[in-house]
């Protein structure tokens, strides 16, 4: 059980971050998913997933659950939804000024030779 969450943990994180290197905004988006996703199995792993346990103590319980990364996953889980809805309305904007999602705006040219020659020969 052990390898099959740690694999299943490096493929998800290998796969998150091969798509967070792709230049387009919704295959980031996609990598950005997988890393939370990926995290979140981590956690409940780091937990020592307990079956048919009650996650308090008490008097009659042999055994329970520890509580803390169920917590944190669950904030986890509702941090990951705000930031991908941040993500996903920042691509749709960048598309939208753009025309593209490729996510980088053409250059702008700073100066170019015959400008710069004109602005000196006025300023004399």
């Amino acid at each position: 059980m052990e390898f099959l969450l740690a694999s299943a943990v490096g493929v998800m994180t290998a796969a998150g971050v091969y798509l967070l290197l792709r230049a387009r905004t919704f295959t980031v988006v996609l990598g950005l998913a997988l890393l939370s996703y990926a995290t979140n199995v981590f956690l409940f792993a780091m937990g020592r997933l307990v079956i048919d346990q009650p996650p308090v103590i008490s008097a009659l319980a042999k055994g329970y659950s520890d509580p803390l990364p169920q917590a944190l996953v669950l904030t986890a889980i509702v941090i990951s939804f705000a930031m991908t809805a941040v993500v996903v309305v920042m691509a749709l904007r960048s598309f939208l000024e753009s025309g593209t999602d490729q996510g980088m705006l053409e250059p702008v040219p700073h100066t170019t030779p015959s400008a710069g020659a004109e602005v000196a020969e006025g300023s004399r």
